[in-house]
């Protein structure tokens, strides 16, 4: 009698459910999705337009404006959110620190709080009244309270403290963990000879943060590329838009204004494409190894 092979023995039939789930919750939808992108018209009468969705992207003044700001977002956020989490964990690396797991929670905690909770909390502070503009108008740096959510300038401002203060702690931990799997006696010997710790910071502990400043770099232009929920609870994307994402704006064509799946699936995709070419930048600059 023929025996039959148990396809769990070499740990294959495991994967079966995974995947199936992945096809069905992940591929699927995107490929309806890319359809979707093709097609105009009501949700009830979509009709195949073409390019025509991806056509009104080049001039539309409220997808171009959202992705300007998008674009603002990233390129000043991103760097000081990474520079502040290096610069923080070789702080909270040394090894003479005392109460380090209570600074590493204080700064690891607000990327853990409620999306929702802390922009309601930063939009109390950053109020015209709130507990920020006292403290400038006490230390006479201003005249008058700063317009923090009204005004497009400080709007955009309030919008990068907010991801800032949220997401500094969270690359933190990356960076803290790849510091501590660095040699002490490399920075042994780095004294020996008379290195400054900020000599070690800059010839040590960042070229063997490489890989994981890839990394987090990635990840923060993923989520920054993404970034809604700060916008929908902060600003609202106001004043006039001026601080409105696209991810903001895909919302709101799909459940705010006259639904328009076609276009906001379109503008989907273009983000996607977005990321990966921003991707295999980042992962071209800092090497394939």
């Amino acid at each position: 009698m023929k025996k039959i092979k148990n396809p769990l023995r070499n740990g294959n039939g495991f994967l079966v459910i995974p995947v199936v789930m992945i096809t069905l919750l992940v591929f699927v939808p995107m490929v309806f999705g890319l359809i979707t992108s093709f097609q105009t018209g009501t949700p009830m009468n979509m009709t195949f337009g073409g390019l025509a969705n991806y056509k009104r992207l080049l001039s539309d003044k409220t997808f171009i404006t959202a992705f300007k700001n998008t674009v603002l977002y990233l390129i000043i956020q991103v760097p000081i959110m990474l520079f502040l989490a290096i610069i923080i964990s070789n702080f909270l690396n040394d090894k003479k620190l005392k109460f380090k797991g209570l600074f590493r929670t204080a700064i690891f905690l607000p990327c853990i709080t409620s999306l929702v909770s802390y922009s309601l909390v930063m939009k109390s502070i950053f109020a015209n009244d709130g507990i920020v503009n006292e403290i400038l108008m006490k230390l006479h740096l201003i005249a008058d309270p700063i317009q923090w959510i009204t005004h497009p300038f400080w709007a955009k401002v309030l919008i990068i403290i907010s991801i800032t203060w949220r997401w500094t702690g969270y690359n933190m931990i990356f960076f803290l963990s790849g510091m501590q799997n660095i040699d002490s006696e490399i920075y042994d010997a780095a004294e020996v000879d008379g290195a400054s710790k900020w000599d070690q910071l800059i010839k040590i502990t960042i070229p063997n943060l490489k890989p994981i400043i890839l990394f987090t770099s990635i990840t923060s232009t993923i989520g920054t590329l993404q970034l809604f929920d700060e916008i929908a609870n902060i600003t609202n994307g106001g004043p006039a838009n001026a601080t409105a994402t696209i991810s903001q704006y895909i919302y709101n064509l799909m459940f705010k204004f006259t639904p328009q799946f076609g276009y906001a699936a379109a503008m989907a995709f273009v983000v996607s494409i977005i990321i990966i070419i921003l991707s295999l930048i980042q992962t071209k600059v800092g090497g394939e190894k």
